[in-house]
């Protein structure tokens, strides 16, 4: 087999792969490792950990600093980011 219909051979492959091996259905974060608790209402849109009241899984919040949007936080770190709290917002 020639070089050229090798490497096209395995572009193909690995774009044929690609959808199955990166994951597609979006469910809640893993508990992180470290101590940690959630913060709301700081997440981007679409980076939040888990289900809100508007939304109902990872990664689905609409807007930026989402009320009831929340991510994990290391223990201690939401109080000292502005606009975070420990208690959802009003969306």
């Amino acid at each position: 087999m020639k070089t050229s219909h090798l490497l096209i051979a395995s572009a193909v492959a690995a774009a044929l792969t690609l959808p199955y091996a990166s994951p597609s259905q979006a469910g809640p974060a893993p508990k992180p490792k470290f101590q940690s608790e959630k913060c709301f209402g700081i997440a981007k849109a679409g980076k939040n950990d888990c289900q809100t009241a508007n939304s109902s899984c990872a990664g689905t919040s609409k807007r930026d600093n989402q009320g009831d949007a929340w991510i994990y936080m290391p223990t201690g770190a939401c109080d000292k980011v502005v606009g975070g709290s420990k208690e959802p917002k009003k969306a």
